[in-house]
């Protein structure tokens, strides 16, 4: 096996506790261990990982006491949930990495997920080289890094009059672009990025990224020339790696599949706003009524929370169901990766997050895109006009414009040259490689 002579080597990981984070890690773990080296994954008792389904890979958990409401309550703020997590997790992470070394675990690095920057703190305070995994876009985390710079140049906050300003350095995004998280508090937002960007910059070794060189090679130059440090591009994760998908919050209704089965193919539009993000009841409304306006055939997915506040699955609109029956399959959660490699898939409404916007890219299907917070703003960015591969919703979701989008998405006179693009990514994509994987694992030798 390629790579035998790093197997009494081990690497520890440490994955933030939420799906979206865990499934790359996880993913990333394998490749790594297919190569040679021991792998072990630290965690939290909240949210932990399926051990079963990993049994090449070594489980400990980091015994954090019981986590504050902030990062275990729904709904929570979620700047105030990284920030309460981030100090929940910093003295257990280090003693169960301080308890590795003592017991003679030759251990070569630690990857920590890219938001946990207390462990990356606590790695390199005992003097284990430590990488960063971005389970976001290059795009993003170059933003990132900018952000205490244009803070401190008085662009953020940004304000309302220079909402649509091309921002300083990162030319592609305009000011609404940026990362925001709506009725979060500013400061602790910038904070919190501050935060995120000062310890890459004093404690991380090289960062990992979930993204290829050929979707992101400007933003890949930008964040090494930034960091003078390598930025490994060593996705997309969950192509290249065999890892089984991770076990979701919410069982798949894999009737679905049955139900794109009996449709023409591209006929299909795929709707899902991922496992976190959230709208309120007047927005879900809409969506609901511009999807039966469009007249084409959709998939919903409806999950509990999806609308703010209501933690079941929300009760679709009077008479919605009956208007729809003919052409509307409604599910509280699907197969996503499945669905979006089916025949029967046109096109993908989607919040944007990177993993689904990646999975999206890697099937060829072009994108409505409706970011709500985070990174979600850039990807938006970059799915409808540095790729081309995608369209807007709208800031305002009214079911008119909802359903004009739609039909301009599935039918329309630039649909064809959208699907050309996405097929040309999906291509790019397909073509990525595990030299990254190898290389990154030739670095790792070096520390």
């Amino acid at each position: 096996m390629a790579g035998q002579e790093h197997r009494c080597r081990r690497i520890v990981l440490f994955p933030l506790p939420f799906q979206g984070h865990i499934s790359p890690m996880l993913q990333l773990a394998e490749l790594l261990h297919a190569r040679g080296l021991a792998v072990t994954v630290l965690h939290t008792g909240f949210n932990a990982p399926d051990a079963t389904r990993h049994p090449e890979l070594t489980f400990v958990p980091i015994h954090e006491s019981s986590f504050p409401d902030e990062v275990t309550s729904l709904g929570t703020d979620i700047v105030t949930q990284l920030l309460a997590l981030n100090a929940a997790c910093e003295a257990p992470f280090r003693e169960a990495l301080a308890s590795l070394l003592r017991g003679g675990q030759d251990v070569a690095c630690a990857v920590v997920d890219g938001q946990c920057y207390s462990a990356l703190r606590a790695a390199h305070r005992l003097g284990v080289p430590a990488l960063v995994l971005r389970t976001d876009s290059a795009a993003t985390f170059s933003s990132m890094l900018a952000y205490p710079r244009l803070r401190d140049a008085g662009f953020v906050p940004v304000k309302e009059e220079r909402l649509d300003e091309p921002v300083p350095d990162l030319e592609r995004l305009r000011a609404r672009d940026l990362i925001r998280v709506d009725g979060s508090d500013t400061d602790a937002l910038c904070g919190f990025i501050a935060r995120v960007a000062d310890a890459v910059r004093a404690s991380a070794s090289g960062v990992v990224i979930n993204t290829f060189e050929r979707m992101e090679a400007s933003e890949l130059a930008k964040i090494q020339r930034e960091l003078s440090r390598p930025a490994f591009a060593v996705g997309p994760l969950h192509l290249l790696s065999q890892a089984p998908a991770e076990q979701s919050l919410h069982a798949p209704d894999r009737g679905c599949l049955a139900w794109l089965d009996d449709h023409p193919p591209r006929s299909v539009l795929y709707v899902s706003l991922g496992s976190v993000a959230c709208v309120d009841r007047g927005a879900f409304v809409e969506m609901a009524w511009g999807l039966a306006r469009s007249g084409v055939s959709f998939l919903w997915v409806v999950r509990p929370g999806l609308v703010g506040g209501v933690p079941e699955v929300p009760p679709l609109p009077d008479g919605f169901s009956e208007e729809v029956r003919n052409r509307g399959k409604i599910v509280s959660w699907a197969p996503q990766r499945e669905v979006l490699a089916h025949a029967a898939t046109a096109a993908f409404w989607t919040h944007c997050g990177w993993n689904s916007t990646l999975e999206s890219v890697c099937e060829g299907v072009p994108m409505l895109v409706q970011p709500c917070f985070a990174d979600q703003m850039v990807n938006a960015r970059y799915v409808t006009h540095e790729w081309g591969v995608g369209l807007e919703v709208g800031e305002e979701i009214e079911r008119g414009r909802v359903a004009m989008a739609v039909t301009k998405l599935m039918t329309g006179e630039d649909a064809a040259q959208m699907r050309g693009r996405a097929y040309h990514l999906k291509i790019l994509a397909s073509a990525a490689t595990s030299l990254p994987i190898d290389s990154l694992i030739h670095y790792i030798s070096s520390l």
